[in-house]
């Protein structure tokens, strides 16, 4: 119970209890980690049976391993074939992909294309993609902001009375 005598909030998604390792299962995860940063449920439950834990203890613990490593997406078929060759864990850099800069022409062609089309679907963002030069999703993205900036100043205007009003 709380201080002033309500029932305590719990968080049914946090263990009461931290689960503890022993050695011998720690090394099999290791070497499993090791092996495929990204297990499937089938290898997880595998891993549960023979280390006598539940499935979500052992997700929990590779999602935990794979922040701890700074893993910060699942890596493309190529990459993880490259990293097994070489048997290491893959490992993202923590930088932030530079801006894309868009220049007067490429602002020209997506600006046109948004007034035909506010909402252009995947076919249409990849050819625009081509034209432009920048990969599709950096496409979608600039059609998200710029719908999302029209309607910032659509509702900035309409919630400015006009000089009319104020001067009336």
């Amino acid at each position: 119970m709380a201080q002033d005598g309500s029932p305590k909030a719990v968080n049914h998604r946090r263990c009461s209890t931290r689960t503890k390792f022993t050695k011998d299962q720690l090394t099999v995860l290791i070497r499993a980690f090791n092996q495929e940063p990204y297990p499937s449920y089938n290898i997880r439950q595998k891993l549960a049976l023979e280390m006598n834990l539940e499935g979500p203890i052992i997700q929990t613990w590779f999602q935990n391993q794979r922040a701890k490593h700074g893993f910060q997406r699942r890596p493309e078929p190529e990459d993880l074939a490259a990293s097994q060759a070489q048997d290491q864990p893959v490992k993202s850099p923590r930088r932030w992909r530079p801006h894309t800069i868009y220049t007067s022409s490429r602002l020209h062609t997506l600006n046109t294309a948004l007034k035909n089309d506010p909402y252009p679907g995947v076919d249409s963002r990849e050819q625009l993609a081509k034209e432009v030069g920048v990969p599709e999703p950096r496409v979608h993205v600039w059609f998200q902001n710029r719908r999302s900036k029209f309607f910032v100043q659509r509702k900035k205007e309409a919630d400015e009375p006009s000089e009319q009003e104020q001067d009336g």
